[in-house]
């Protein structure tokens, strides 16, 4: 019985510390770029576009295709930071814990 109650507390403490990393990566930026910086894009942690610059040289009229192009790698790179942030304080919190290969946290 005593085993459960310090597992019982060991499990409250550990989503007292999940829900402050989640906090802590919703507040998190990650600057993401494509065609050497011309097009930026910064997503919080919650993936949400806070920014987007774009290089006054990019707007030509015939290369709309290119620019949409950008903007998309712009978000794909500054979202895998995040997921890749995300990851790495995940891993720092879980470390040493059993958990099944393959399962992502936060659930």
């Amino acid at each position: 019985m005593r085993d459960l109650m310090g597992l019982m507390g060991k499990a409250k403490e550990m989503q007292a510390k999940f829900q402050a990393m989640q906090e802590e990566i919703a507040q998190m930026e990650a600057e993401g770029q494509a065609a050497g910086g011309s097009v930026k894009v910064v997503l919080s942690g919650k993936f949400e576009m806070r920014k987007l610059e774009i290089d006054p040289s990019l707007f030509k009229e015939d290369d709309v295709e290119i620019l949409e192009d950008l903007i998309l790698a712009a978000h794909n790179d500054a979202k895998a930071k995040v997921e890749a942030a995300m990851q790495e304080k995940t891993q720092e919190m879980t470390a040493g814990l059993p958990i099944p290969p393959g399962m992502k946290l936060p659930f």
